[in-house]
């Protein structure tokens, strides 16, 4: 089972029409097909994918994208909230499950993998279940260290030197340190394996309790870890997955914020990418386009008008006609008019950059045409009164958006 309704308020406005993990990610993916790629590389076919929040886009994603063998009994289906045990929709993690247990008693499985459907990174999932068999767990909670500075925003756990969990600190401000380690916290990835029956009786004891959120973190593992039941830690950086180098071993990343979300991307495009995209014994799948191949045109260098890209990803159906991209991620469709310089920024599908504009730490969502002559990420305060600008900076443009510059059509007019 896969958690995917969460709202993404941090990743805004990103999020404005659709779920976080529908968020385009490394120009032709959208932030779910990780998990799934781990699930089905790993043989496991048999998914749920519990939706809440604007879930359109990342369903049909899903039902037009991710179709497996019924014959063979594979399946990945969405369930969207459908309020089954009372009135109100899913509460947290674990009331999203509890809501939707009749999937679980339909398949009789002897365990449940629930994993969340936003974070970044690669994990042979078989390994993960074969250490909470081995443990003989009742649950089994992915762990990675994490800087002490940044665990505040994750589940923080105490262990045993056999990896017991001894304690369960869902996003304190002071959490405790691993031992020998005052700079690190052991952090929850949001990835657990549950026996079922334990998972059915502890769902169906939280779900009536007033004073409960309702979420794994929070509530279950915490409540399961102070009556002693055996929940233990898996070390996520001894999981190797195939073809993967020992350089990219536990890499994670949770991309809850924009900027997040942008240093994952320009991870993407390293000489030697940490995430790497292309290992071939262990692809990251997604759905099929119609779309031609990229193209490069002009090399006009005496003018400066020149087709190229450096340290960059460029999706199928891209025209590079003339501008400049440097250290950039360009999704499907997207067109760089002559002249016009791209770097360091994210463009989601169909993005055309007009004639001597000049972009910097930008992420543009589909559909938007920058006018000719713009320049964007150069002049913070100027793009504040035009453009949503986080607090380090970086410009956020929201899907179609028209962005309105009379002036610069006009120089482009006359020339």
């Amino acid at each position: 089972m896969i958690l995917a309704g969460g709202e993404g308020k941090r990743l805004y406005p990103l999020t404005v029409d659709r779920a976080k993990p529908a968020v385009p990610f490394g120009g032709r993916y959208r932030i779910i097909d990780i998990v799934l790629s781990n699930f089905v590389n790993s043989g496991l076919a048999k998914i749920k994918i519990l939706t809440q929040y604007k879930s359109a886009s990342l369903e049909e994603h899903i039902a037009r994208t991710w179709r497996l063998a019924p014959i063979l009994d594979q399946f990945i289906e969405a369930i969207p909230a459908q309020q089954r045990t009372g009135l109100s929709w899913y509460r947290g993690s674990a009331d999203a499950v509890f809501q939707c247990q009749h999937v679980i008693a339909d398949e009789r499985p002897e365990i449940v993998v629930i994993f969340g459907g936003d974070h970044i990174y690669k994990m042979d999932v078989r390994q993960m279940i074969a250490a909470h068999m081995e443990t003989d767990a009742a649950a089994t909670v992915a762990a990675i260290p994490v800087p002490k500075a940044q665990a505040s925003d994750f589940g923080v756990l105490e262990v045993d030197p056999l990896g017991k969990v001894v304690a369960f600190h869902e996003k304190v401000a002071d959490p405790p340190s691993m031992p020998g380690r005052p700079d690190m916290c052991l952090a929850s990835m949001g990835n657990y394996i549950f026996r079922t029956d334990v998972l059915l009786r502890e769902l169906n004891q939280d779900a009536p309790l007033d004073g409960s959120k309702h979420d794994f973190g929070h509530d279950i593992l915490p409540r399961m870890v102070r009556e002693g039941q055996g929940v233990f830690a898996y070390d996520f950086a001894t999981n190797q997955v195939p073809g993967e180098d020992e350089r990219g071993r536990g890499y994670w990343r949770d991309i809850g914020t924009i900027e997040a979300y942008w240093e994952a991307q320009m991870d993407l495009i390293e000489i030697h990418p940490l995430f790497n995209l292309y290992n071939q014994a262990w692809p990251i799948r997604t759905g099929a386009t119609h779309d031609p191949p990229a193209k490069f045109v002009f090399r006009d260098e005496v003018h400066a008008r020149v087709g190229i890209a450096t340290d960059s990803l460029v999706s199928h159906g891209c025209i590079i006609s003339g501008g400049r991209i440097h250290r950039s991620v360009l999704s499907v469709g997207c067109r760089i008019n002559s002249f016009s310089e791209v770097e360091e920024s994210v463009l989601f599908e169909r993005v055309r950059i007009g004639r001597h504009a000049r972009i910097r730490r930008c992420v543009i969502d589909k559909d938007v045409e920058i006018p000719s002559g713009t320049e964007i990420g150069f002049d913070v305060e100027a793009d504040r009164k035009r453009f949503f600008v986080t607090k380090k900076g970086f410009v956020i443009i929201p899907k179609r958006a028209k962005i309105d510059d009379e002036a610069h059509l006009e120089e482009e007019h006359e020339a």
